[in-house]
């Protein structure tokens, strides 16, 4: 998958999930099953997300972390 397409299937999850957390929040049992079940498709795709967005960001040579430098013993 690529960065794009992971990111529509997170975003088409989640909207998912909020139309039936609205109606979960009325008492809905059904939907209260499919925001739970929504919630572990959505923590997969981040998943995979994370992995991707890392690797793109190393394709490119993102920002480098600085270090901290020690402090000196006296």
């Amino acid at each position: 998958m690529s960065l794009k397409e992971t990111m529509h299937h997170l975003r088409m999850h989640l909207e998912e999930v909020l139309e039936d957390l609205g109606k979960a929040s009325r008492g809905n049992k059904a939907a209260s099953q499919r925001v739970r079940m929504g919630t572990i498709r959505i923590a997969k795709v981040a998943k995979v997300y994370r992995k991707e967005s890392v690797a793109a960001e190393r394709k490119v040579g993102g920002a480098k972390k600085k270090t901290a430098k020690k402090a000196k013993k006296r």
